[in-house]
């Protein structure tokens, strides 16, 4: 079953993330994850207005996604990230079809 990841990022060094986002595609690639959204536009639509950065990404199961965030390799690219950008990150376990 698919997984999701959601980071909200509030950058604060943008030269310095520009960094890290050159490094964690490989890495999310590497655990067979792909972006789905990557800081587009956003609507809030109910509750607080969303001013980060909103990034999704699709991984083949929770295991993969968990696995992709807690890696060396991302360790490496993470590196780039500390002290240039606040990060809130979530990973879940994709619908089944059953019932909540």
């Amino acid at each position: 079953m698919a997984a999701y990841v959601i980071a909200q990022v509030k950058v604060t060094d943008p030269e310095r993330y520009g960094e890290y986002i050159k490094r964690a595609p490989e890495v999310v690639a590497s655990f067979d994850g792909r972006y789905l959204a990557r800081g587009g536009e956003t609507a809030s639509i109910e509750g607080p207005e969303v001013t980060e950065r909103v990034v999704l990404l699709e991984f083949p199961n929770l295991e993969q996604a968990v696995a992709c965030f807690k890696s060396q390799a991302y360790a490496e690219a993470r590196k780039y990230r500390l002290g240039a950008a606040e990060m809130r990150l979530l990973a879940v376990d994709g619908y089944k079809g059953e019932s909540a």
